[in-house]
């Protein structure tokens, strides 16, 4: 069974809205958490940024920091045994410069292959971002639902274990792309895309055996809620695109420990690579609100690739 303390599961989000939630999309009645205290939001790259604008909408008066192991981006073409040893070092090298109260990982790739060797390595919660199956299950009209994911998160046992656990009635058709990161990144930055190259990114998902039956449609990787709306667009009919940004936003409140203090208001975003190395991605981080983009100390995390075939 599943872990449900991983930001799991994950109650689904209004699947008419095809973006995050943001303060200027919050519903009329929304009253703020008042929860301080200071959160470290991970992925590999930009993608994690669709989370901490979740937690930044659902708690201002959280401090909330950014990193991103830019040296090994991206997760979803690495081995597992690569991804495995490394992560555990890189989150621990990361906390012990930022020392957060809460360290989530905002990335569907590692989450669901090494965040109980993560928590080995931490004494602070750790959060984790697994695939809104259950909700995409209760929604699906059709019964057959889309998972659009790394090719990481898709070969992965946790997302079969998550199939047979909250879709077990439902037909699962999955796509795991690399191509859709890379477009998400270069729509971060500012890139002119046309929307075939998201129509190309997505359409194996509806090509395949059964995917012309789904209606709803899984972001499995926190990238693609960046370019949600190039995905409608380009989508060969009306689906429904749910993640899991929002109900990560709500377990890194619900994990805060009591009685947390506020320190600082946020801002410092840490890479694994120097900034001026990548220089697109320091932009997009300060246009987010990391304005302060440095190096993590180098010297605790080895420096590898073993890119996996696909």
């Amino acid at each position: 069974m599943p872990n449900g303390n991983a930001a799991l599961f994950l109650t689904h989000r209004n699947v008419n809205r095809f973006r995050s939630m943001s303060a200027d999309s919050l519903p009329p009645n929304f009253v703020p958490s008042p929860a301080r205290g200071r959160v470290l939001v991970f992925d590999s790259g930009m993608g994690g940024l669709t989370v901490a604008e979740e937690i930044r909408a659902l708690g201002p008066a959280l401090g909330i920091h950014y990193s991103a192991d830019s040296t090994f981006f991206p997760y979803g073409d690495k081995s597992d045994e690569a991804l495995r040893a490394r992560l555990p070092t890189v989150a621990k090298a990361l906390c012990d410069r930022v020392k957060p109260d809460v360290f989530v990982i905002a990335c569907n790739t590692a989450s669901t292959l090494a965040l109980p060797e993560v928590r080995a390595v931490l004494d602070i919660p750790v959060v984790g971002t697994v695939p809104a199956i259950k909700p995409a299950a209760q929604l699906t009209q059709t019964g057959t639902v889309g998972l659009l994911a790394t090719p990481g998160t898709v070969r992965r046992a946790y997302t079969a274990e998550l199939i047979s656990t909250f879709a077990r009635d439902i037909d699962v058709v999955m796509h795991g792309s690399i191509e859709l990161v890379k477009l998400a990144e270069a729509h971060a930055r500012g890139e002119d895309l046309p929307i075939e190259a998201f129509q190309a990114a997505q359409a194996p998902l509806f090509e395949a055996p059964g995917g012309d039956r789904i209606d709803t449609v899984v972001l499995a990787c926190t990238h693609f809620p960046l370019v949600r709306a190039q995905l409608v667009a380009s989508a060969p009919r009306p689906v429904s695109y749910v993640d899991s940004g929002a109900a990560i936003a709500r377990q890194t409140i619900r994990v805060l420990p009591p009685e947390t203090e506020a320190r600082g208001i946020g801002g410092h975003a840490w890479l694994t690579s120097s900034p001026e190395d990548v220089p697109d991605l320091a932009l997009v981080l300060r246009r987010y609100g990391f304005p302060n983009v440095q190096r993590v100390p180098e010297a605790p995390i080895e420096i590898t690739s073993a890119p996996t075939e696909l």
